[in-house]
């Protein structure tokens, strides 16, 4: 017996639900709804571009490079920028591909400003971890060498791996958002280096929020239900999708 039709029910069930949410958003909105993307990938072919020119290197590592040595305040400042800092030593064209992608994805299903904010947390969490751990130091539970402290900061990787767990989460593709962790995760094991650490901490952020989320959804849930507004159970109304259509009534914790 053909195993074809049990595959396609798991596979609508992982991305049915965000397919069809981007299928909508750019139906409804086109490329307009692409604009921070659009933006991120040409900003970091752009600095990409620049720092590989002689004139160029030490003004994008003045305003965009964050290192775990650097005061706080100064580290903070240059974060904006960071975030579209590629690494030097790796191929630009597979982080504008995961820009483009993951970006384009979150943007359609978040919205542009809850996209911008999902990915400076993650950015922010690698990098005040890296504070952390290399204050732990080597021998300390998730401490970081010394030496560490030079190292550049994660340009936008953090915050792709950010963005895609969240999405996952979001649609609950939940068995997607495993293989996510599940790669950075054998990243660390295989390649143990600060890049590595940093995605794991802000995979552990976007997940804090995410349950933050999912718990004052349940609460206010519960409060309407007690006020005669919700259910009798206080329990979180069932969604009923629709895969040709849409979604019926999704109920969204943001």
């Amino acid at each position: 017996m053909s195993r074809l039709p049990a595959l396609r029910r798991a596979a609508v069930r992982e991305w049915g639900p965000l397919v069809t949410a981007v299928r909508r958003g750019l139906a409804g909105r086109g490329v307009r709804a692409l604009a921070l993307t659009t933006g991120a990938v040409a900003l970091t072919a752009t600095v990409q571009l620049t720092q590989n020119q002689a004139w160029g290197y030490r003004p994008v590592q003045y305003l965009g490079a964050v290192r775990a040595e650097d005061p706080l305040w100064l580290a903070l400042l240059r974060t904006p920028l960071s975030l579209f800092v590629p690494a030097l030593d790796l191929p630009v064209w597979g982080a504008l591909a995961q820009i483009l992608l993951v970006f384009g994805v979150a943007e359609v299903c978040l919205g542009r400003w809850r996209t911008l904010a999902v990915a400076y947390l993650a950015t922010l969490a690698g990098t005040l971890y890296a504070r952390i751990g290399i204050a732990l130091g080597p021998e300390g539970f998730l401490g970081l060498p010394a030496s560490d402290a030079q190292v550049v900061d994660t340009g936008p990787s953090a915050a792709v791996v950010g963005l895609a767990v969240y999405v996952c989460h979001q649609r609950r593709a939940r068995f997607t958002g495993a293989l996510v962790v599940l790669a950075m995760v054998v990243e660390v094991l295989v390649k143990d280096n600060l890049a590595g650490r940093e995605h794991l901490a802000a995979i552990a952020a976007v997940l804090v929020v995410c349950r933050v989320r999912e718990w004052r959804g349940r609460r206010r849930v519960q409060d309407l239900g007690a006020g005669g507004g919700g259910t009798r159970s206080g329990a979180p109304p069932m969604r009923s999708w629709n895969f040709r259509r849409g979604p019926a009534q999704r109920t969204s914790w943001w």
